[in-house]
């Protein structure tokens, strides 16, 4: 079957969230959480080395939407449900729809980060995968030196599988890393 004929809800939520697809006009909001925050994300993401443009954040926005709808990246904006504020951006990529294998990535906005919401978005983003796309496995991949990040899996009780050694450079080009894999499977 070819995804794009997978029939499942473009937003969701949780206790304090709404999970949903981009649209087109909410590049504006992202762009501003991503210059809030580049000093924070600029250790662990290569698209975070430059401040963001209205312009390059809608693209991304459109672009991401366009993906979404064809199932081929499931790009996901976290806002909080009270009050409609962008705090958060996630994804399940590296899809495999035939295994049904799911990726989780995730940043938040640092005005927004230590409240628990970024745990909270991707509890919720997992047990959609669960329940709305019947995952059969869903991943985190981190830095082994991003502490942050891997303190959610850990959270959410994910199994740590392994430590993939010298498997990417650091964002700077100067060292190699190490990622850890943790996974939920059904």
């Amino acid at each position: 079957m070819n995804p794009i004929m997978i029939d499942f809800p473009d937003e969701f939520f949780t206790e304090r969230l709404l999970i949903r697809m981009p649209k087109p006009g909410d590049g504006k909001v992202v762009c501003e959480a991503v210059n809030a925050s580049v000093e924070e994300l600029k250790p662990w993401m290569k698209w975070a080395q430059e401040k963001h443009t209205e312009y390059n954040s809608e693209l991304g926005i459109r672009e991401a939407h366009i993906k979404f709808l064809s199932r081929e990246n499931l790009r996901l904006l976290v806002f909080l449900k009270d009050t409609g504020q962008l705090i958060a951006s996630s994804s399940l990529h590296s899809i495999d729809w035939e295994v049904r294998k799911f990726e989780i990535g995730y940043w938040i906005d640092t005005r927004y980060s230590g409240k628990g919401y970024m745990t909270e978005a991707v509890q919720g983003i997992t047990d959609f995968a669960f329940n709305h796309l019947n995952a059969n496995r869903i991943e985190i991949r981190c830095d082994t030196k991003n502490t942050k990040s891997k303190m959610i899996p850990e959270r959410l009780r994910f199994d740590l599988e392994g430590v993939i050694r010298n498997e990417d450079l650091s964002v700077d080009g100067s060292e190699l890393r190490d990622t850890n894999i943790y996974a939920l499977v059904k």
